[in-house]
């Protein structure tokens, strides 16, 4: 067999292989795998983080798209060497071994043996190639990943490539309605609309990348380099002219069945298609976003193929990075709404045991409206005692409060039983319940904590009555997607902005909503969920009249250190009446800034003199 032979060979095993992603039992059977309620929760959130309540069907698409690839990133795990079978312990590989016949029944042609490091027992490990089977097993190196991700693609409806990287690699392609064309998926390493990623992050020397689907084959190698003269050099296997009729015959075949409509359409897509490669082959690829080197597979493997790029932490980042608008009037709401059923404690001469009982009611519900499905969130809370049922009583006006703050609506009847359901579109809820069960277990925990619980208590950071929100925001950098710089302000401690090389100085500007002017009379930080070292450590807090042209001083805090992950530190400012529309934080070193470059911060909540209701 020639060369020639063998390359068409390889693509056409590829084309039966997505064939089998179009078996309607088959996508039935993968569907009940994927949590797919939580993932649409998650993606109408991601758009409303954007300002997006009332998203188009292609941007609620696109959004559940990227969503999956998260999930499929968490849910699917790789294999360097199988842990033994037998005791659970490490192996190492052996050799290659004939298949069984049940191996074989689900495409595992290819077999690993591996002894065990300690009991020498072997380990089989079949490379499965069915993508029902890669459901259940949800394991494997890049051709499972890519195999079994494509094919979760193509049950939620996407139109979907699996693209082949003769240099040993494959990833997926999906067309995205709202872009308008294809976007390039990574799921081992949940990258996304990056190209450039192989190219410019493992230092790939790319030869042939082809695009496999339903509809034909492509050679998509252009839409993957900007160094197209170089990859050319190295296409040596078989002739341009050879490779191009060979994929128009593979095309023409699978497009053989199909209507004199839909063969216009996809031509014309093709040629569009075409033309944006050979534009983007030709473009200077952006400088300010650093793509990482390969993150998925050993340590040792990825450097003996040279394609651990040059940041170990391996992120995606950007240093030229957008303005970006807060959506947290939500978190403003919830922290007054919570005060006012903190301020009422004392004043109904609550215990402090008994104060940690009625907030760890309410975590109870809240807990419960969480779980529950989304769309459709109610809660029936029936009072367990009369003592339960009295605080109710008393408290209900500051509960039903506090509940509509969650764009919830309530009603108490004269059993004490507490009636909750949805008072606005559901995403305003699921945006609201992560930011309250964060306030609810600091304010218990602090609350556990304290000595003498009293009216004292009840300050900052307890009250939260005068949060400034809805402002934009820029930094000096963020990784992407997961530690924009919004993230710092969104009310929930688990999420984060990192700044990849905010290590030994870095900035992050908050402008008030409408150029409003504002004195800041208090801040707090958050300690992110990870990595002390990443710690702000020293840092000067600045004001702006004229929205970042000239600055004075308000704060400046140097040796300052985070205990604990997620340790909120609450500063106040001593320089009184100075107004600002815009605050910039300039944050100067970290606490071992000789073991990372990174900075990172879970949480920044800014508070002005005077609250302002919110309507």
């Amino acid at each position: 067999m020639d060369d020639r032979e063998k390359f068409e060979k390889k693509i056409r095993s590829y084309v039966d292989q997505v064939c089998l992603y179009e078996d309607p039992k088959s996508q039935e059977s993968a569907r009940k795998t994927v949590p797919v309620d939580e993932l649409q929760e998650k993606a109408i959130v991601s758009l409303a983080k954007e300002g997006k309540y009332e998203p188009s069907k292609q941007e609620q698409d696109h959004a559940f798209l990227l969503q999956l690839l998260f999930w499929f990133k968490q849910s699917f795990r790789w294999v360097n060497a199988p842990s033994c079978e037998h005791c659970g312990d490490t192996s190492t590989f052996q050799d290659m071994g004939d298949p069984l016949p049940s191996e074989l029944q689900f495409g595992g042609y290819r077999v690993e043996l591996y002894g065990c490091n300690s009991c020498q027992k072997v380990t089989r490990f079949p490379r499965f190639n069915n993508p029902v089977k890669l459901t259940e097993t949800r394991r494997g190196r890049c051709g499972e990943w890519a195999n079994c991700f494509t094919f979760y693609c193509r049950v939620f409806g996407y139109e979907s490539r699996l693209i082949l990287d003769l240099t040993d690699h494959v990833w997926t392609e999906c067309f995205s309605h709202l872009l308008g064309r294809f976007m390039h998926l990574d799921p081992c390493e949940a990258v996304y609309d990056q190209p450039l990623l192989y190219e410019k992050g493992w230092n790939k020397k790319l030869n042939y990348v082809i695009a496999i689907s339903i509809d034909g084959v492509r050679d998509v190698t252009k839409h993957y380099t900007r160094q197209w003269n170089e990859v050319l050099s190295r296409r040596n296997i078989i002739t341009e002219e050879i490779l191009s009729n060979m994929l128009a015959e593979i095309t023409r075949q699978c497009r053989s069945t199909f209507t004199s409509q839909l063969l216009s359409e996809l031509e014309d897509r093709d040629e569009k298609e075409n033309q944006a490669r050979e534009r983007n082959s030709h473009s200077v690829d952006d400088s300010s976003v650093s793509l990482p080197g390969r993150q998925s597979g050993d340590k040792e493997w990825r450097k003996s193929r040279l394609e651990i790029g040059s940041d170990e932490e391996g992120s995606l980042s950007s240093s030229a990075c957008s303005v970006r608008k807060c959506v947290d009037e939500h978190v403003t709401r919830i922290y007054s709404a919570f005060g006012s059923i903190l301020s009422q404690l004392p004043d109904e001469e609550f215990s402090k045991s008994a104060t940690i009982e009625v907030l760890s009611f309410i975590q109870g519900i809240v807990t419960d409206l969480k779980k529950s499905a989304f769309r459709t969130r109610t809660a029936l809370v029936d009072s367990d005692s009369d003592e339960t049922k009295a605080f109710l009583h008393r408290l209900f006006p500051s509960l039903k409060h506090f509940l509509g703050a969650l764009s919830l609506d309530s009603n108490l009847d004269n059993d004490g039983r507490v009636e909750i359901w949805l008072a606005k579109e559901p995403v305003y809820t699921s945006l609201a319940l992560p930011v309250v069960l964060d306030a609810l277990e600091e304010v218990i925990q602090d609350i556990n904590k304290c000595d003498n619980f009293g009216r004292a208590f009840l300050c900052l950071p307890r009250l939260k009555l005068n949060r400034i929100h809805s402002g934009s925001v820029l930094a000096s950098g963020e990784e992407l997607p997961f530690g924009i710089a919004t993230s710092a302000f969104d009310g929930i401690r688990s999420s984060k902005w990192e700044e990849p090389n905010g290590a030994k100085g870095c900035w992050i500007m908050y402008k008030v909503f409408d150029n409003k002017m504002e004195e800041l009379v208090a801040y707090e930080l958050i300690s992110a969920n990870d990595a002390p070292e990443r710690d702000p450590m020293d840092w000067i807090v600045e004001g702006s009249e004229d929205g970042g042209n000239s600055w004075h001083l308000i704060d400046e805090q140097t040796n300052q250190i985070f205990d604990n992950r997620f340790q909120r530190r609450s500063f106040f400012v001593t320089k009184t009446g100075l107004l600002s529309n815009t605050f910039r934080f300039r944050f100067l070193a970290v606490r071992d800034g000789e073991s990372t470059s990174r900075l990172q911060i879970g949480s920044i909540d800014l508070y002005a003199p005077s609250f302002n209701s919110i309507s």
